[in-house]
């Protein structure tokens, strides 16, 4: 079962004991990436940092969270409030898009250079782009110079620099009220066009806490200025930041000649959990091998028998034997793992248990892990191997390397264990539900009590259920109504919350089955999500080594009535997606999915996550469908990123729970996409090769 406490208060109370990203982690400017003040640097942060910063200035607030996607590419999601900037005097509520691309790495004789996009699919307040060079004169302080355009050429411009290629980058397209040219969509046309100007800065890290830096800044701040949100005077800013070592940043500032500014920002190293090698229990010794045979003859636990007594082995570490046999050398279990987040980590502690109770005659071990009550992947191992390489340096590459990994199709993975289902399980705690940035409020939360429960008379076979008590909270206050022209498939989810008490989340039958060698099958019916219920059908080829995955899934899904409870309305839609999934190697992850989605809208979904061997994940994703822009409304097009933090990295535990968190600009209906639980590529891509051989440091833990 999902862990049922708040965990987002694992994520808040974790900040301040989490490591520091280490000593290559660059100043954040007041935007949040890698800068000086306002303008931008040619670094970037150490591959897989992230960034979460705050900055405030006079009516400016600035909320920015920054990934660094590979050594050389760098993205930022902002989220920015202007008092005063609308037409009414209200507050402007702005999202926006950052990448920067980091051309050439520093060098004796060169500098780093970089070029960059500040706010290319946002509203546009702060698009603007530009090719930047930095470079370390002496220990400690580094000189950055470069050239802007859009808003980081607004104070003392010149003619494009690019003019002799075209006549079209003599001028950039006029920015609507909004500031971009179409709200949600990147100005393509716009980038690197129209007039440019010169930036520049000096900054010195002092000592291992305290930087310092000057920089002549090439934005006016014209629209700010005009609206009295901000006053300029001066194109220079200093500022000062002083860095704990658990990766915080207090930064102090003196703008524009007439303001002062603060920020604080905290960058994390995904690969580096608060609680290095964790605080679970240790897996014990494998036993020498005459110990295991005196052991079998005059344990009183062996009297019962082995499949007992490996059954409560197992047990202890959250492993539940399904099934069992044993032959004059071989014995074959089948295994589910409710605790650890790595298939590796389970199949080593099962090889363990298996090493330290059967008989010594038994010299070979066949480990089939099951999920969702179904055999995915066996694991071959020579019992012989595990004690001579326990205690070897390389004992992770050399145990892989002699492992056997195959498809469990059709394979004998011994015999059911005997009054093993019905299988029931359930549990009570709060929850707590975050919703980030949305256009008139940059938090909203609720928290209340819920109750699930999980009921399966047999393999493959489940029936679910949870409910929701809400007690308090600010998602039923927003009052937005969607521009958009489509049915309202997802634009209307806080009236969910607003005319809601208690909630049926969802109540669903669900069977697993394998049709074929590496294909899996799923079929659901019930109530899917908090919108929707109707019935879902998929099906998943994945070769047990092979880094592709083809799926298909087709789905009835009708809307809920606003309560949650068991009635619907009268809107029904086909809707479903063929997807293709590919691991790139070193964590990339990618998906394409192609299809229909809830508001009868065709076209696709491109997914891009970035996976750490603890089960760290940041990525995003961005749906292209028929719908125009206009009729899709406010951010033309669905977008977004997405974060999934284990438990176990938060708590040094093992857990197979997880934190997660999506965040889009703005929720509307085009693109969306039916929420239904366990599909088939989550359920069993971490228990095929590729995955194994990328969590297989974790055998021995």
């Amino acid at each position: 079962m999902p862990c049922l406490i708040p965990r987002y208060v694992l994520v808040l109370a974790g900040v301040f004991v989490l490591p520091a990203s280490g000593s290559n982690a660059q100043q954040m400017s007041l935007f949040g990436t890698p800068g000086l003040i306002d303008m931008p640097t040619a670094r970037t942060a150490q591959d897989g940092i992230i960034g979460i910063g705050t900055a405030q200035f006079r009516n400016t607030g600035r909320n920015t969270l920054t990934f660094q996607i590979t050594p050389r590419i760098q993205g930022a999601f902002r989220y920015s409030t202007l008092n005063g900037y609308d037409a009414d005097g209200g507050t402007r509520y702005d999202r926006s898009f950052d990448i920067h691309i980091l051309l050439a790495e520093e060098t004796d004789t060169r500098p780093a250079i970089a070029l960059g996009l500040r706010d290319f699919g946002g509203t546009g307040i702060y698009s603007g782009e530009y090719v930047v060079a930095t470079k370390e004169i002496s220990h400690g302080i580094s000189l950055t110079g470069g050239i802007g355009w859009g808003r980081l050429a607004t104070r003392n411009s010149f003619g494009s620099p690019f003019a002799f290629i075209s006549d079209s980058f003599k001028t950039r397209p006029v920015q609507g009220s909004g500031g971009g040219v179409q709200t949600g969509q990147p100005d393509f046309d716009s980038w690197f066009r129209g007039d440019a100007a010169f930036f520049g800065g000096i900054h010195w890290q002092a000592t291992d806490q305290w930087s310092f830096a000057a920089e002549y800044s090439s934005d006016a701040y014209l629209d700010e200025a005009a609206k009295g949100v901000t006053q300029q005077e001066s194109p220079f800013n200093l500022s000062a930041q002083y860095k704990w070592g658990n990766g915080v940043t207090l930064g102090a500032y003196y703008l524009y000649g007439t303001e002062a500014g603060v920020s604080l920002s905290y960058t994390l190293d995904p690969a580096l959990p608060p609680i290095p090698g964790g605080i679970g229990p240790a897996p014990p010794a494998i036993l020498p091998q005459h110990h295991v045979a005196a052991a079998s003859w005059n344990m009183p636990e062996a009297k019962t028998g082995p499949r007992e007594h490996l059954t409560r082995i197992l047990a202890q570490d959250g492993l539940i034997l399904h099934r069992f046999h044993v032959d004059a050398k071989t014995a074959r279990i089948a295994v589910a793992n409710t605790r650890f987040d790595a298939g590796a980590q389970a199949i080593g502690r099962t090889a363990r248990a298996m090493a330290n109770t059967l008989p010594p005659h038994i010299a070979i071990f066949e480990i089939t892990l099951i999920t969702q009550g179904i055999e995915v992947t066996k694991i071959t191992i020579d019992r012989t191997n595990l004690g001579a390489l326990e205690f070897s340096p390389d004992a992770a590459w050399q145990s892989y390397a002699r492992s056997r990994i195959k498809d469990a199709f059709g394979a004998d993975q011994g015999d059911p264990v005997p009054d093993l289902y019905p299988i029931f399980d359930a549990g009570l705690g709060g929850y707590l539900e975050v919703a980030f940035f949305d256009p008139d409020n940059p938090v909203r939360i609720e928290f209340g009590i819920e109750a699930e429960a999980e009921y399966s008379p047999a393999p493959g076979w489940f029936l679910s259920g949870r409910i929701r008590q809400p007690v308090a909270g600010n998602l039923d206050n927003a009052t937005r109504v969607s521009n958009s022209e489509l049915p309202p498939v997802r634009s209307d989810v806080f009236r969910y919350a607003q005319e809601s008490d208690l909630r049926l989340s969802y109540l669903t039958g669900e069977h697993f089955s394998r049709p074929a060698k590496d294909v899996f099958a799923r079929m659901t019916v019930g109530y899917l999500e908090p919108m929707f219920g109707g019935v879902s059908g998929e099906i998943l080829w994945i070769p047990v080594n092979s880094a592709f995955a083809y799926g298909a899934e087709i789905n009835y899904a009708v809307q809920r009535d606003f309560d949650m409870q068991f009635g619907f309305q009268d809107y029904g839609v086909v809707t479903g997606h063929a997807s293709t999934y590919y691991d790139f190697g070193n964590g990339f992850l990618g998906q394409l999915d192609v299809g229909r989605y809830l508001a009868k809208d065709w076209g696709a979904t491109f997914t891009l996550d970035r996976e750490f061997k603890n089960g760290f994940k940041l990525g995003g994703f961005v749906t292209l469908t028929d719908v125009p822009f206009d009729t899709f409304g406010e951010g033309s097009f669905d977008k977004g990123i997405r974060l999934e933090i284990p438990v176990s990295w938060l708590t040094g535990r093992p857990s197979k729970d997880t934190v997660s968190q999506t965040i889009r600009p703005v929720y509307r209906d085009g693109g969306a996409r039916l929420d239904v639980r366990n599909r088939l590529y989550d359920v069993t891509r971490d228990l095929r090769q590729p995955a194994l051989a990328n969590q297989w440091g974790r055998f021995w833990r």
